[in-house]
């Protein structure tokens, strides 16, 4: 079967129907549960909110966008970015309002300078084709004062099982670039299945000091990780002891922080500068 694809076909066109294939598992398995309220809880812990602009993005948003309808539903004036044709059709019925829902990349935003107060970048940044200009779109369009925030892959995370959410692969993250870059090329060509049929694999894989410094690298000035800014009673740290215990120790200790980020370093909040 994988020998005979590319009869009569160029092998650039990748596998058949991959996009129409990623749409279709997108809708299926893409919650509709967001932990934007959680996100945005953290971000009012950093800054004051309530006084500014009450514009966000949210890049890569899917075919079932519930992060975009929960920040309109908290009072923002919030947009979705789509890459992927199928999925800013699927958005915008989930939606109800084609206005909410832009197509367009990570790396050209179609949004004017300086318009939001607060761009999300969750689950993308590791599938886009340059982390480099889409950190710098998101920079460009935030305003002064504005946050970014990502959660992305974790090249260092430790897990016993070995399990990720990007390849069904065990330990992927740890895998030298070369066999990543190979597992991605035969996902694109011959088996889709290796990464849940999405026509743009993770190819990216980051440390927290790795996204800082991506992040200095387009104007960025300031960096902040959820054992930074979660409330001990916040529901997800109310769930476990460890992480209870983690936060109270770490927020002082550079070491500990340093030891905790091995873990915990996907999500990142990145401040740009409030000019005078």
């Amino acid at each position: 079967m994988m020998k005979n694809l590319y009869n009569g076909r160029c092998l650039s066109e990748g596998y058949p129907d991959l996009e129409k294939l990623g749409v279709e598992y997108f809708k299926q398995h893409q919650g509709t549960i967001s932990r934007i309220s959680e996100i945005v809880a953290c971000i009012n812990r950093l800054l004051d909110i309530s006084k500014g602009l009450n514009t966000a993005c949210v890049i890569g948003c899917g075919p079932n966008p519930s992060s975009v309808k929960d920040l309109l539903e908290m009072g923002f004036n919030a947009v979705g970015i789509e890459p992927v044709s199928g999925s800013a059709e699927a958005a915008a019925f989930f939606l109800g309002d084609s206005s909410r829902i832009i197509h367009a990349s990570a790396e050209q935003l179609l949004l004017p300078d300086n318009s939001q107060r607060i761009v999300f970048l969750e689950s993308v940044l590791e599938h886009v084709d340059s982390p480099v200009k889409s950190l710098s779109e998101a920079y460009r369009v935030l305003a002064p004062g504005g946050v970014l925030y990502i959660y992305t892959t974790n090249k260092i995370r430790v897990s016993l099982t070995g399990r990720n959410d990007e390849f069904n692969v065990r330990f992927y993250n740890w895998f030298p670039s070369l066999i990543k870059e190979s597992y991605v090329f035969m996902h694109l060509h011959f088996n889709p299945k290796l990464a849940n049929f999405t026509p743009r694999p993770a190819v990216h894989w980051f440390t927290y000091s790795e996204l800082c410094k991506l992040g200095r690298s387009v104007g960025f000035a300031q960096f902040y990780s959820l054992l930074d800014l979660l409330d001990t009673d916040s529901e997800s740290i109310r769930k476990s002891m460890f992480r209870k215990f983690l936060l109270k120790k770490v927020r002082y200790n550079p070491w500990l922080r340093a030891l905790s980020l091995v873990q915990f370093g996907s999500s990142i909040f990145m401040l740009k500068r409030n000019v005078p």
